[in-house]
């Protein structure tokens, strides 16, 4: 079976969160089941880097500019790489500029993505043939809409990784998107006035799945929803929650290059090394005290909000903070602040370092992750690994990969993390309450590590309940 990937990004060659990791690791998980991969990236100038060769294919008018089709190489598996360079060839990250402002062309750019993908999997390309178009997230959405549009006999999958970003706009970019009239209706892409881009994808495609059961459900919701959970009601059937899986040959930390000593659960020790590192590389006081981590935007979503008013409190029980991550600028001045009150107690830095998010994970204590939704999340699974225990908001993919430690599951030896209900000040500080309590007992804090680090989020059974979805399809 042959299934044409298409996406914003992917690991290793771009990156700007969560969605990159699973793109990239994906060809590897279905290819034990005799499904072949390609994925479809934009042509950004480091994506360019991994294309060789002569272009296969040429649009000369692909929604308004020139376009070229080149072939590559993703770890192993092979790579397609629509050349645009009107659309892709800028300064900045694949969404917006070097300020952070949305490039204003984001429609005509991952319209054009989408375009291009529904060409090359009905076949438009020569000695290209696909069986299954799956679309990443409403930045590839368009390209079941486009398929159903042209009766092309594609089945079509889109991945919903975060329904909050839909890919909105004013309803005067409908006549340059290359559809028919009659897409323009409630059952097309018009959504509440304007063009609904993860709305267009969630009408035509022949199947929805969500990164995790728990989110599937959600997304019934008004409160997780975002507008959309009208359609996802009628389309119930058609939803699967299927979790994310981490890639073992990234993150391991018996075999990563980024921690300074490298470790299993039984040479957990190793691991003071790696805490020593993460005090030097933040600033922070040494000592035997617990030391909490943030890898993430700093953003509502994220509760990241209510982290900052919880810090002061979080340094008086004897914790410390070690944060990597970007986003609204109120908060990198809260958290800013917080440092600058509470010098050795309290670091960050702003920005994202792959490297530096490895040492963190392998090095800290406990991650904190107070989401008020998240749909999956990768980092409490990376934490499970590397023996970085989370601490997590009981909610999505979260709720479904955590076990929360109490006195029950602790008993029977099967907590993983530690859970809470409500993202808010009193809920999250009681959580880091029994945070500092566990690390006080360093045979049950020893005991939520092992645990975390033998449990199996690797991507084979989640490989395994995609490749089942695919030949379900192709068997309707």
């Amino acid at each position: 079976m042959r299934v044409l990937s298409v996406a914003s990004e992917a690991y290793p060659l771009i990156k700007t969160g969560g969605l990159a990791d699973v793109v990239g690791a994906l060809p590897a998980a279905l290819t034990p089941h005799a499904i072949t991969t390609t994925t479809l990236l934009p042509g950004y100038p480091a994506v360019l880097k991994a294309t060789t060769g002569r272009p296969i294919h040429k649009w000369r008018d692909l929604l308004g500019t020139e376009a070229r089709l080149l072939r590559g190489d993703i770890a192993g598996h092979p790579l397609l790489v629509l050349d645009a360079p009107t659309l892709y060839a800028r300064d900045g990250g694949p969404y917006a500029d070097a300020t952070g402002q949305d490039w204003p062309d984001n429609w005509r750019r991952f319209a054009a993505l989408a375009y291009a993908a529904a060409d090359i999997a009905s076949s438009a390309v020569k000695n290209l043939t696909f069986d299954i178009l799956h679309a990443h997230d409403w930045q590839a959405a368009l390209a079941p809409a486009y398929l159903r549009y042209a009766a092309a006999p594609v089945k079509s999958v889109v991945t919903v990784h975060n329904i909050a970003f839909q890919g909105r706009f004013d309803a005067a970019i409908f006549d340059e998107l290359g559809l028919p009239p009659e897409a323009w209706s409630i059952d097309g892409v018009e959504y509440y006035g304007g063009v609904g881009f993860l709305k267009a994808g969630l009408e035509a495609a022949d199947a929805i799945t969500t990164v995790s059961p728990t989110y599937a459900r959600e997304i019934l919701q008004p409160e997780f929803g975002m507008g959309l959970e009208g359609l996802i009601a009628t389309r119930a059937a058609e939803v699967h929650g299927i979790v994310n899986g981490i890639d073992p040959a990234v993150w391991s930390p018996e075999h990563d290059p980024a921690l300074p000593a490298r470790y299993t659960a039984r040479t957990l020790a190793r691991r003071a090394a790696n805490k020593r590192a993460v005090e030097r590389t933040f600033g922070l006081d040494a000592g035997n005290g617990p030391i909490a981590t943030v890898i993430s935007r700093l953003t509502w979503q994220k509760g990241m909000d209510v982290l900052a008013d919880c810090l002061d409190d979080l340094v008086a029980m004897g914790g410390r903070l070690a944060l990597l991550g970007s986003g609204d600028a109120a908060l990198e001045q809260a958290f800013l602040a917080a440092a600058e009150r509470h010098p050795g107690r309290i670091g960050v830095r702003i920005g994202y370092d792959e490297p530096v998010s490895h040492l963190l994970q392998g090095g800290a204590d406990a991650i904190l992750i107070p989401s008020r939704f998240e749909p999956c999340g990768l980092t409490q699974l990376y934490g499970l690994a590397y023996g970085c225990v989370p601490v997590v908001a009981r909610t999505g993919g979260l709720a479904d990969t955590i076990i929360d430690a109490n006195a029950a599951a602790l008993a029977a030896g099967v907590a993983t993390g530690i859970q809470f209900d409500g993202v808010t000040r009193e809920s999250l500080i009681h959580a880091l309450r029994r945070l500092i309590a566990l690390y006080a007992d360093p045979l049950r804090w020893q005991t939520l590590q092992r645990r975390g680090m033998g449990a199996d989020f690797s991507w084979g059974t989640s490989g395994a309940a995609y490749a089942a979805l695919c030949r379900g399809l192709i068997e309707a």
